[in-house]
């Protein structure tokens, strides 16, 4: 069985931690475990982009997983999961909103002009 396989084969965002030996405290990822996730992800596609991920052997897998996943949960311990805007709906919340469409009467139809 590969890493990637045994990585997948993981449930929750303590079990990275655990099989990663990254050092975490619980409050930070109870509420930010999905980011948390999700921010190790776009790191390792920056990876990939790079070409690291397809390169790498096993170790050299694991130290970069393992990285990325300690720079993810840095990321959540400096600012909330909502400073961060990872998710559709946290950037949703401050996009500008467009004006809304108002029927225009003219004048002239009120006048019977």
């Amino acid at each position: 069985m590969s890493l990637l396989d045994d990585l997948q084969a993981l449930s929750s965002a303590e079990d990275f931690f655990a099989f990663l030996d990254v050092p975490y405290e619980p409050e930070v990822v109870q509420v930010a475990r999905l980011h948390i996730l999700r921010r190790m992800g776009q790191y390792l596609a920056g990876s990939e982009v790079e070409g690291a991920l397809a390169e790498a052997d096993d170790a050299a897998l694991l130290a970069l997983c393992r990285e990325h996943l300690a720079q993810a949960y840095a990321d959540f311990v400096a600012s909330s999961p909502i400073e961060q805007r990872l998710f559709k709906v946290h950037k949703d919340a401050i996009a500008p909103k467009p004006e809304a469409n108002r029927p225009f009467v003219p004048l002239t139809a009120l006048t019977g002009d």
